[in-house]
């Protein structure tokens, strides 16, 4: 009976990444269609870092690492190297915090929100290492003017609509059973 329970547990968080996986390849398209902000909305983080929270950070890692890549090689955005390289780490790492401090702190509402926080903090922290050493490779530097004006400044938008949109998100699905403890 065990056996069967872990069974279905893996085929459902499975079912939710997959899920997560095409609408982070989707989402950009609609958000795209919003004239001057749309791509700083972040949209490909939404997913990913609901994966984590839903499925646990493992699924939330692989989403994460698979969605940039897949994303431009299908698409041709974002741009493979430098940005969906760079990405790829950020991603992941967003994924997988997510997961982890969820699962680390109480289940309170506040503290869907500070594992949110955590997670995107560490992420956008993950992004800057990836870009220094992979715009080094192309002979350039990351100086801290960039740093802040791609992790922070241009990304104002996503962070607001992340931190609105998710906890309640995460919430609803918690509300419904839909989040497990694993």
């Amino acid at each position: 009976m065990h056996d069967q329970k872990a069974a279905s547990l893996r085929t459902r968080k499975l079912t939710f990444s997959s899920m997560f996986l095409a609408i982070a390849l989707a989402l950009p398209f609609l958000t795209g269609q919003i004239p001057q902000i749309g791509a700083a909305l972040s949209p490909m983080h939404i997913p990913v870092l609901m994966c984590g929270f839903v499925c646990g950070w493992p699924y939330g890692l692989a989403v994460g690492l698979i969605a940039p890549v897949l994303r431009s090689v299908l698409f041709g955005m974002p741009r493979l190297f430098p940005s969906a390289v760079a990405m790829t780490f950020e991603l992941a790492a967003y994924g997988a915090f997510a997961g982890l401090l969820y699962r680390m702190f109480p289940k309170k509402p506040w503290a869907v929100y500070a594992a949110l926080i955590l997670s995107m903090i560490i992420g956008r922290l993950v992004w800057g290492a990836a870009q220094y050493f992979l715009l080094q490779m192309q002979g350039s530097r990351l100086t801290m003017e960039i740093f802040l004006s791609g992790a922070v400044i241009t990304a104002l938008p996503g962070i607001i609509l992340h931190i609105i949109l998710i906890p309640p998100l995460v919430l609803l699905f918690r509300k419904a059973g839909l989040i497990g403890e694993g």
